[in-house]
């Protein structure tokens, strides 16, 4: 992979990454309520979640990108298009962020509980298949083989991902005061939002 590409895509992952999600949301809410070092043994957990649906995805996504090209072209359109829709419901949501409310007991919550946690968060869900689907194949050269290809992104994804749960659950409490306001909530939205829109439109034309 040229460095130019791999430096795209890292800038590309890290911002995806940073967007407020569920995972984000997990990690800052854990970041408030246990502490940032017991919130590490839920990232492991998210951590192993995320290469996961990483791996799954591009080995589905490669099959298809070397017997049925057109097929992946419609994929690909989808997978901007709803990188749109999703801007579109950021922007919609001007005074919402699904912050999870946890249960009184959440500082007892073992290690192997809270590693679990972080890999069904991941696992279960939806956006982070999409966003796996519709972000990798553009960074994937078919001429050449997958697997060490495979393996640096799915490494730089795991960086990025590390780097953005740590910030989350470093900050939890002061953004958790910030987003309070729902007039930084809304321009927080709007803002990540177009980001999000000018993502899906440069995957949908790549």
């Amino acid at each position: 992979m040229h460095g130019h590409v791999m430096m795209a895509f890292l800038g590309t992952f890290f911002f995806v990454s940073l967007t407020p999600g569920m995972c984000m949301t997990l990690a800052m809410t854990l970041g408030m309520t246990i502490g940032v070092k017991r919130t590490l043994w839920m990232m492991i957990g998210e951590l192993i979640g995320v290469g996961s649906v990483a791996v799954t995805s591009v080995i589905g996504v490669a099959t298809i990108m070397l017997n049925y090209p057109h097929l992946f072209n419609i994929l690909k359109y989808l997978g901007g298009a709803y990188l749109i829709y999703l801007a579109i419901q950021m922007w919609r949501a001007r005074s919402k962020l699904a912050l999870q409310h946890m249960p009184d007991n959440a500082k007892r919550q073992s290690r192997k509980a809270l590693a679990l946690q972080g890999w069904i968060t991941a696992i279960a869900n939806p956006k982070a298949w999409a966003f796996m689907v519709s972000l990798l194949p553009p960074f994937i050269n078919a001429n050449e083989p997958v697997a060490p290809q495979l393996t640096l992104l799915v490494a730089i994804i795991l960086c990025s991902e590390f780097v953005c749960l740590t910030i989350y659950a470093s900050g939890g409490k002061t953004l958790g005061h910030y987003l309070a306001h729902s007039g930084n909530l809304k321009w927080l939205n709007r803002i990540s939002g177009t980001l999000m829109a000018l993502v899906g439109v440069w995957l949908a034309a790549s």
